[in-house]
């Protein structure tokens, strides 16, 4: 048995590409359509109430484009509203949050993780949650990050802002550097974190320069891979893959919408991926219904 139907993607901007690079990879044979809500982002600084109706706004417009499963590949959407939405839609709906914090889990040895996200996925403390769940053994330290989405969402991934932005952003995780290059971290060095978790899509964007403040001993997680890993599995339980075994299939399409300018998501995906997709269409979200 297979599903020829496209799985939906979604973000609040250009982050959940990275997401979808790696469902790319992981399932060749999948046609996607991938909605960022770039008018809109960051979702992260706004309340509760609006992330919930955007979100739904959003998955509505993927639901009627007859896609199989959604990837809620925005942790902010995921964090407030993945509970609400899997209510709303009879499809598999996959957050990011759940094989992010899985995949930290395991990777901590000292069991002291660190988290960044926007400030409301840290308020909802769904990481924190989600990695007791894997391991109540790990401490689980929370900082959000809200300047860093903007930094992505305007293509800013390198040089010395960049730099000196996520520098400050990570400062009350792990302190300023002395003469020598070291981090002066803030808490007794026996409790310093060995894995951060990258707890937004749009982080692993800047990654090089978040690993180089977090220093050579820190491991960096994002639930980008865990998170197309686990999208397959959940199509071949559900007999919805596309083809046999996820092979690949000439057939294959991926579809890019977005509420923003249709031009600069072009620019900016094929910026940061190194290849544009050929189709961006702007679309308009209507009201949601609760």
């Amino acid at each position: 048995m297979t599903d020829s139907r496209p799985i939906g993607v979604f973000d609040s901007g250009v982050g959940g590409l990275t997401v979808l690079r790696e469902i790319i990879r992981r399932s060749p044979g999948e046609s996607t359509i991938y909605l960022g809500d770039n008018a809109r982002a960051p979702y992260g600084v706004r309340p509760d109430e609006e992330v919930l109706a955007f979100s739904t706004q959003s998955l509505d417009l993927l639901v009627e484009r007859d896609v199989k499963a959604i990837v809620v590949a925005c942790n902010t959407s995921t964090a407030v509203a993945i509970g609400a939405l899997r209510r709303r839609y009879d499809l598999p709906i996959l957050g990011v949050i759940r094989p992010g914090a899985s995949a930290a889990a395991l990777a901590t040895r000292n069991r002291r993780v660190g988290v960044i996200a926007t400030p409301a996925t840290i308020r909802s403390h769904a990481y924190f949650g989600a990695i007791k769940d894997e391991n109540p053994a790990v401490e689980v330290y929370e900082h959000a990050t809200p300047t860093l989405v903007p930094l992505v969402e305007a293509g800013e991934l390198t040089g010395a802002s960049a730099e000196a932005a996520v520098a400050e952003a990570l400062a009350p995780l792990f302190g300023e550097r002395d003469a020598e290059g070291e981090s002066i971290f803030p808490r007794p060095p026996g409790a310093t974190i060995d894995t951060l978790l990258l707890g937004c899509t749009h982080y692993p964007l800047l990654r090089p320069i978040i690993a180089a403040v977090a220093g050579e001993h820190v491991a960096i997680v994002d639930s980008a891979t865990a998170t197309a890993s686990a999208l397959a599995e959940l199509l071949s339980i559900n007999g919805l893959e596309a083809s046999p075994g996820g092979v690949g299939a000439p057939g294959a399409s991926h579809l890019q919408l977005t509420t923003g300018d249709p031009g600069s998501f072009h620019t900016l995906a094929g910026r940061l991926f190194g290849a544009a997709f050929p189709d961006v269409e702007r679309v308009e979200l209507a009201v949601a219904t609760r």
